[in-house]
């Protein structure tokens, strides 16, 4: 090939195109560099999301694979908050149990207990013994505890996103609920106040008052909740349609509650196997057409104004009855004292007290035996189920005959709904991974129990 004549192009002489080489840019380092490129791309990263600390909503820990920003693979690890409550009830008594239970899943309290009770109660074979005020007193508690532990998943959830006017609404409504637990039970978590064969003690004077008192605030707090974010099209854009689950999946994956419900499933235990007269209140099952964060947000909120339809139908009995028992009359099982609420925080009652401690060395016995061993418990075991706020709360409880359960074990929601996790992430966005987990409403108190 003859070399072009650069000398005339830039002398202004013509030049002779034909003359023009052709080249081609080629070579082993050029070949290495697009091999590099395509082993990058298909390579996944590995990224640990938590543990996180325990004061926010539990701790733990996702293992994602990802695929640039798609999730490709999500495994769930639990235990880091494994607290051995379900084995530590082996060495206490039915009745120290419920202090135990209480503590599972700390954002709704109270289902724990009266599940737990309702096993012991059916154990002894009082279920039909219960006073009908104090099974008022557990629906209208486990109602509020629901109402409580809904807007801790509908706060969070916006507080994932950015959204902490969400968040601080939703705990300012939250609030209401926490001040009505104290002034009953004297605490406003893990109270230990339904016990077997009924409650530890009665509502006090006026509380009636003062829960209609409270209750509008809530109902307001809600609404306001429900206004900034069931139109919202920025929330809606960010929720609709991520994290889709079919009903198909959702049942063979164990999922029960809101999530089920938003499939369009209307499975509730409280009116398919009702327990503490639910079968007495009126009341409906929200449902929707599509299991989505969006969808499962809402079904929440339409819970909590059905829970607000119970309790307000719980207070009219509740002043029906007024001065009836709240514990089963049998002295074995029986709590001895009626517990003292007041300012200076919770004790046994004085007039309890000026008995067992002057007049009565029997009342005394009696009630030291009765704290310290226990009532004895029929041999056998139960299985028994309420509508906790996440799902179905399962309670198995086996006796052996004596004052302390020989097993407890504890089907928790938050567990078993977790199980779903994968199955929603997987494929889509690594950005709607924490709001596919808010929107399962986890406590890891209950997942580790």
């Amino acid at each position: 090939m003859s070399t072009p004549n650069f000398h005339a192009a830039a002398s202004g002489a013509a030049l002779n195109t034909d003359e023009i080489p052709e080249v081609m840019t080629q070579g082993g380092d050029w070949a290495d560099i697009l091999n590099e490129i395509e082993k990058i791309s298909s390579e996944r990263i590995v990224v640990n999301m938590g543990p996180v600390h325990p004061s926010t909503h539990g701790v733990l820990r996702l293992i994602l694979e990802l695929d640039g920003e798609t999730v490709r693979e999500t495994r769930v690890d639990t235990g880091y908050l494994h607290t051995g409550i379900e084995k530590t009830m082996e060495y206490r008594t039915f009745t120290q149990g419920t202090t135990l239970c209480t503590r599972m899943d700390y954002v709704a309290p109270l289902f724990q207990e009266a599940a737990y009770c309702l096993a012991v109660e059916k154990l002894l074979g009082i279920t039909d013994d219960i006073p009908e005020r104090a099974s008022l007193i557990r629906v209208m508690m486990m109602e509020l505890s629901r109402i409580a532990s809904h807007l801790v998943a509908i706060g969070s959830t916006g507080n994932e996103m950015g959204a902490t006017t969400i968040m601080t609404i939703a705990f300012r409504g939250r609030e209401e609920i926490l001040r009505i637990f104290e002034r009953i039970t004297g605490l406003r978590m893990n109270h230990a106040y339904i016990r077997p064969g009924g409650v530890v003690q009665d509502i006090g004077e006026g509380t009636i008052d003062y829960i209609r008192e409270l209750l509008p605030k809530c109902r307001h707090d809600i609404g306001e909740l429900e206004d900034l974010t069931r139109a919202n099209p920025i929330f809606k854009k960010r929720l609709c349609d991520v994290a889709v689950m079919p009903l198909s999946a959702l049942m063979a994956l164990g999922t029960t509650g809101p999530g089920v419900r938003a499939a369009g499933l209307p499975m509730d235990l409280r009116k398919s196997q009702p327990y503490c007269g639910y079968e007495t209140f009126d009341f409906d099952i929200p449902v929707a057409d599509q299991s989505d964060v969006y969808n499962r947000t809402m079904v929440r909120f339409d819970e909590c104004y059905q829970s607000l339809r119970i309790i307000y139908q719980a207070l009219e009995r509740l002043e029906k009855c007024e001065g009836a028992p709240v514990m089963v009359a049998d002295p074995m099982i029986a709590w001895p004292a009626q517990l003292s609420v007041a300012s200076d925080g919770q004790g046994n009652s004085l007039e309890h007290i000026r008995e067992v401690m002057g007049s009565s060395m029997e009342s005394l016995i009696h009630h030291f035996k009765l704290v310290t061993e226990g009532f004895t418990v029929p041999a056998g075991q139960v299985y028994q189920t309420v509508e906790h706020a996440k799902g179905i709360l399962g309670v198995h409880l086996v006796s052996d005959g004596g004052t302390r359960p020989f097993r407890a074990h504890f089907r928790d929601p938050s567990f078993a709904n977790l199980q779903a996790l994968a199955m929603m992430t997987e494929g889509g966005q690594l950005a709607d991974v924490v709001v596919s987990l808010a929107a399962i409403d986890p406590v890891l108190g209950g997942v580790d129990r």
